[in-house]
């Protein structure tokens, strides 16, 4: 466990192994569920959900470790056939092939690096979280339209018409309710154990 305390430490007081287990499990349901919030859209193969949400969120809360391992095993239920994706798409491993491929595969490093800033950022409050959900929001971004632009053969224009731009107002929106909830939390937190070091 990272020497930092994250939010999920502060809500969930826990310590040891099986307090690490219950965090997972509930960043799992979670990312379940922001899954199921999912809109198609007509002119593109990758329709809008809350996945992205989830995955950053989930970063923030438990930082790069925990955070990863939670997206890893969310993947593996999804390859594993489990309905834990979005509804649009192929079943299970299939998935890994489609269009929205690049975008799942970029949930680990994403989650690492966003809960890695917010472990290791010298940048503290609403400034840390923006800074953190953005650079995982870019990296979740560009690994979805290399995958569009190359597997899927669209190439880098249509690739970013399809993959990135439709969804900037939807995901600025996204960052801006994460900033709010987690400064929420890691308020409440510094109110119950005094602030963070």
């Amino acid at each position: 466990m990272s020497q930092t305390k994250v939010l999920a430490d502060r809500i969930y007081q826990g310590e040891g192994l099986a307090a690490d287990v219950v965090r997972i499990v509930a960043a799992n349901i979670l990312l379940a569920l922001c899954a199921h919030i999912a809109i198609p859209l007509p002119w593109t193969l990758v329709p809008i959900t809350g996945q992205t949400f989830g995955v950053l969120f989930v970063a923030v809360l438990l930082g790069s470790r925990r955070g990863a391992i939670a997206i890893v095993l969310y993947l593996l239920e999804g390859m594993a056939g489990l309905p834990v994706f979005q509804p649009y798409g192929l079943p299970g491993p299939a998935r890994f092939f489609g269009p929205t491929a690049g975008y799942l595969l970029a949930y680990p490093p994403a989650a690492f690096l966003a809960g890695w800033l917010m472990e290791n950022a010298r940048i503290k409050g609403a400034v840390r979280l923006a800074s953190a959900l953005f650079c995982g929001e870019v990296l979740i971004f560009l690994s979805g339209c290399a995958w569009l632009a190359t597997a899927m053969g669209l190439g880098w224009s249509s690739a970013l018409q399809q993959g990135a731009l439709p969804f900037l107002p939807g995901e600025i929106i996204k960052m801006t309710v994460m900033v709010g909830a987690a400064r929420g939390l890691e308020l409440a937190g510094e109110k119950v154990q005094g602030p963070t070091p």
